[in-house]
């Protein structure tokens, strides 16, 4: 009888609805919020509790360094390279890696003027923030761009040559796309800190 009642909890009831009739027996009790709570932490807890101590630190390890072999990153942690080497792929399999990547020196590529550009639409339908998000992917200037919540709708990192280069990229790339209402561009006086890391 207490099984079929849990059986009818999760077949008819909702998240946030509770079995009434398992309710009243202890046994029950306990053996449906043992399940439930199960269920809770497979499906609604973050992926990062998946990550124990070590998968953490191999994450750190890489952020700074994606050239570590995993001959360095075992000595680093006093493994051996097979268990390592496991975690990484696994890491990778996962989507906890996205990619490896160099990072360049901006100044070097002759892109030192970073701006940041506040971009606020004119209408707010769905098929012109659509179409804005699709046409700003095609331009390679902007380095980042975010859909924002506030006074402006999207946020703009952009990477150019000078000031001349900036000009002419407003002029006749971003101020083609329909719909913008208003730009207002803010100019990098010093790069304080910059990290692609992530704290774990």
């Amino acid at each position: 009888m207490q099984l079929r009642h849990l059986q009818n909890y999760f077949q008819y009831s909702s998240i946030f609805a509770v079995n009434i009739t398992a309710l009243f027996n202890p046994i029950s009790t306990f053996y449906f919020f043992q399940i439930y709570f199960y269920s809770f932490t497979e499906n609604i807890i973050p992926a990062m509790e998946q990550l124990d101590k070590i998968d953490a630190k191999i994450l750190r390890i890489l952020q700074k360094d994606a050239k570590k072999t995993t001959k360095d990153i075992a000595q680093a942690l006093n493994l051996t390279v097979s268990p390592v080497y496991e975690r990484i792929r696994r890491l990778e399999s996962m989507g906890y890696i996205k990619n490896y990547v160099a990072i360049l020196d901006k100044k070097l590529i002759d892109r030192s003027v970073t701006t940041i550009c506040q971009v606020s639409m004119r209408y707010h339908n769905e098929a012109f923030i659509e179409k804005f998000e699709q046409e700003i992917q095609n331009l390679e200037e902007v380095q980042e761009c975010y859909h924002m919540a506030g006074q402006v709708d999207f946020l703009l990192k952009i990477n150019v040559a000078s000031l001349d280069a900036y000009h002419d990229f407003v002029k006749y790339k971003l101020s083609k796309i329909d719909n913008i209402g208003v730009l207002n561009s803010t100019f990098v006086l010093k790069e304080i800190k910059h990290t692609s890391e992530y704290y774990i």
